[in-house]
């Protein structure tokens, strides 16, 4: 016969369970009110500029005309240029820890990898201005000119601060997320679909490249969106060393200027109400994009990993 639990613990646990829903409803509550935060304030400039601030390329306080068609043009070139340099590097990363690895280096190289999220993004910005910069003057930029010189990409006289350093700096930020994600979701791969392959004749590579990889392309492809939202949304470090200038050019070696940088840069300057309410809608437009991205990638990366025991490493 079973005992009735005393009526304080049913109690408790209803209480228990409403404090705890009410807690997990904040955090999507939040990111609703900072939307709606930032349509109030944009409304100004989204009403008078409308559709035609997406890709204006002026940007003028004096007038009070603003188009953010610069801020994107430098976001998404900057972002695009750091995926390239980021993603060879971070895929590689995790196939050799999860596949080739010896199992003593695995843990010190993936700490040291992961170590890299930890540097202030500051910090990334001063080692660009002394470090990365001198290195691209003396001895990258002359052998990319005398190469592909005839190039609109690399175009120009190259005085250092650039959308090429921008794209540098952003690839060495990303790369332990990519490389931690992709880690993890290689991981949640069943050992069976390598066990196949092998059993089939193939090569270790021939393992990852033809079984692996392929069953976790989607969380791959997660990871890299994850890179590409924390690309997106950097200021400190890019604003250091992309140069902060309102133009589009097709030239790497030139300077350019995004959102977040924006944002960083002139918000203690504005002092109308129509240039506020332009860095505001560039601030929404920045929010929206990077929400958008995480949340696709968030969904890739749960494709995969939510059918194997081990995935919910990868979460």
């Amino acid at each position: 016969m079973s005992v009735p639990l005393p009526t304080f613990h049913n109690r408790g646990d209803r209480a228990y369970r409403v404090t705890l829903t009410g807690l997990a409803a904040l955090l999507p509550l939040l990111l609703v009110v900072v939307g709606a935060e930032l349509a109030v304030r944009a409304w100004p400039s989204i009403h008078r500029f409308g559709f035609n601030f997406l890709w204006t390329g002026r940007w003028d306080p004096v007038t009070e005309v603003y188009g953010a068609g610069p801020l994107i043009f430098g976001t998404l070139v900057s972002s695009l240029l750091a995926l390239l340099l980021a993603v060879p590097l971070a895929l590689g990363v995790a196939i050799f820890l999860t596949e080739f690895a010896p199992k003593w280096l695995r843990r010190p190289v993936a700490f040291l990898v992961e170590l890299l999220a930890a540097v202030p993004s500051v910090v990334y910005g001063v080692w660009g201005i002394f470090v990365l910069i001198p290195f691209l003057r003396g001895h990258v930029v002359p052998g990319l000119k005398a190469v592909l010189g005839w190039s609109p990409f690399f175009s120009g006289v190259f005085y250092g601060n650039s959308m090429l350093a921008g794209g540098i700096i952003l690839a060495i930020m990303i790369v332990p997320y990519i490389a931690a994600v992709s880690r993890e979701v290689l991981l949640a791969v069943p050992g069976s679909q390598r066990e196949a392959a092998l059993g089939l004749g193939a090569t270790r590579w021939e393992a990852v490249w033809s079984a692996v990889l392929p069953y976790g392309r989607a969380g791959v492809i997660g990871a890299v969106m994850l890179g590409l939202g924390r690309a997106l949304g950097e200021t400190m470090a890019v604003t250091m060393v992309i140069g902060n200038r309102h133009d589009i050019g097709a030239s790497l070696l030139q300077p350019g200027y995004t959102m977040a940088a924006a944002l960083a840069n002139e918000f203690s300057e504005a002092t109308t109400g129509m240039y506020l309410a332009a860095l505001f809608e560039v601030g929404l437009l920045l929010f929206v994009i990077t929400v958008t991205v995480n949340a696709l990638a968030r969904l890739l990366v749960w494709r995969v990993a939510r059918g194997g025991s081990a995935g919910s490493r990868a979460l």
